[in-house]
């Protein structure tokens, strides 16, 4: 088993350190199982928005693919990957869980996990987007993403954010991944790529829109004030 711990300022935010970190982790694990947690009592509050705030157009669109290249190398990572959510999952740190393929959240009421990016204004790039279209049912889709809630575990699982919860939150994810890791690993690979196939399928229009509207969206000033704030709060 390979363990990947999130290690990082802001209750883990993704920067881009951390998110090419990641995905040389999955290149060394190799297809091995996957335990994905955070460090500190946090599974991931996010993305940097440290960063964000300091990037122009040209940096935010390297930031953000950035964040697409990790999400795809862990959605169509061929051995078995669990999250064990400990702490909050939010955003970009909720989408990183969603491509994982089984996810356990410690029975904590005060845990919050959801997609608040219509809140603040910002659209998801596509690979993301792709990944909770292909996650959530339709009407959980439309609940999770324009009601942009931070949902407690029981309801993070009634709207198929999370599989499961779990007084002992790590004992229960290892035992899953020893679950699917006992399968024959040659099967559990190729019916996972099959499962997976055509959804990270980026087309020429989902490229020009990210480049000519999600990109500047996120660069622009107005949104980078309004993400310095919530830094604030």
């Amino acid at each position: 088993m390979h363990e990947i711990v999130m290690r990082a300022p802001g209750r883990n935010a993704l920067s881009t350190a951390l998110m090419t970190w990641f995905v040389s982790e999955l290149e060394s694990a190799a297809g091995q199982p996957v335990l994905i947690r955070g460090e500190g009592g946090a599974f991931s509050a996010g993305l940097d928005l440290k960063e964000i705030a300091t990037l122009d157009a040209d940096g935010m669109e390297g930031f953000l693919n950035s964040l697409e290249e990790m999400l795809d190398a862990l959605y169509t990572y061929p051995g078995p990957t669990v999250a064990c959510i400990d702490g909050h999952a939010i955003a970009g740190g909720c989408v990183v869980a969603l491509a994982c393929d089984l996810r356990v959240v410690a029975a904590n009421p005060e845990i919050r996990i959801g997609l608040n990016e219509t809140a603040i204004g910002l659209r998801f790039p596509p690979k993301a987007f792709a990944i909770v279209r292909a996650r959530l049912s339709p009407n959980a889709l439309e609940r999770v993403v324009l009601g942009a809630g931070l949902h407690p575990p029981v309801v993070a699982k009634e709207l198929g954010l999370v599989d499961e919860i779990a007084f002992d939150v790590e004992a229960a994810a290892r035992s899953h991944l020893a679950r699917l890791a006992s399968y024959p690993r040659e099967a559990y690979a190729r019916n996972k790529e099959a499962m997976r196939a055509g959804v990270m399928d980026i087309d020429d229009d989902d490229a020009r829109r990210f480049r000519e509207e999600v990109v500047p969206l996120w660069s622009a000033p107005e949104t980078k004030q309004r993400l310095l704030a919530l830094l604030k709060k």
